[in-house]
């Protein structure tokens, strides 16, 4: 997936326009997701699906199904909003908030589903989709180097540029190497059973910490042996053209949702 991640960035249609402009366009509406009405934020969703798979002409099931992963991690964590419990003795004064009746005593306590965790739960997941969707609009169609180009141009520290570069570089280079050691594991059977995979799976750990540590002694040796001093910098040249429908669409489209959004609250 980081592969064609990599290659969607420098092929989608939305590529050559101006790395700023887009990344405004996505801080400005991740800015709508976390203060605007939540049917902004579903709205906001739905939008970018239209820039993303439409615009810039990334597959629809790639983008969905990335889009899966961290959702994923959000719905292992609802459980901790949805249910709440009481002492046995409170279980009068939490009976309007019990959904549907589902509840039950285990011990000296009394779980239950709560009509207010759930309409938490329900906030949190249309606010995290909202701001998810912000993200991967700049993650797959404005390649990082672009990026740091344009956090050096506002002054960032470089020392924190330098890091966020070599963190994005490093992180392609271990799913690549967990990429290889899991198929080279499932070539040799090391998955048909519940007990194998784990000790393949403990055996993939190992030797992806051990290869990773190789990956970034040899990187180092690299950067010295080509006189680094302290900076990456990073080379551009490709031609940007700015749209002027596509900032006008930004612009008005924005404009609307912060209006309906105030207009709701």
């Amino acid at each position: 997936m980081s592969h064609q991640i990599d290659s969607l960035v420098y092929t989608n249609r939305l590529r050559w326009l101006p790395p700023g402009q887009k990344l405004s366009f996505a801080i400005v509406l991740m800015g709508l997701s976390l203060m605007a009405h939540p049917i902004v934020q579903i709205l906001i969703s739905v939008w970018l699906v239209l820039w993303i798979v439409i615009y810039a002409n990334i597959p629809a099931n790639f983008y969905f199904r990335l889009l899966l992963l961290p959702l994923g991690f959000l719905l292992t964590s609802l459980p901790a909003v949805v249910i709440n419990g009481v002492g046995l003795n409170s279980i009068q004064s939490v009976q309007a908030d019990v959904w549907q009746g589902w509840g039950m005593g285990i011990g000296s306590l009394y779980l239950y589903v709560s009509q207010t965790g759930l309409h938490q739960a329900g906030l949190l997941f249309v606010r995290v989709l909202a701001t998810t969707s912000s993200t991967f609009f700049i993650l797959l169609t404005t390649p990082f180097s672009e990026i740091v180009q344009i956090l050096r141009q506002l002054r960032c520290p470089a020392v924190l540029v330098e890091v966020m570069l070599m963190m994005y570089r490093f992180i392609f280079t271990l799913l690549a190497i967990a990429d290889e050691l899991w198929m080279a594991q499932n070539s040799r059977c090391g998955y048909v059973t519940f007990n194998r995979g784990i000790k393949s799976l403990g055996l993939l750990v190992g030797q992806l910490l051990q290869r990773s540590l190789l990956s970034y002694r040899q990187a180092s040796l690299s950067l010295a042996s080509r006189g680094f001093n302290g900076e990456l910098r990073v080379w551009l040249s490709y031609p940007y053209q700015a749209s002027r429908r596509y900032r006008l669409e930004a612009i008005v489209g924005c404009m609307m949702l912060t209006i309906f959004s105030l207009a709701l609250h």
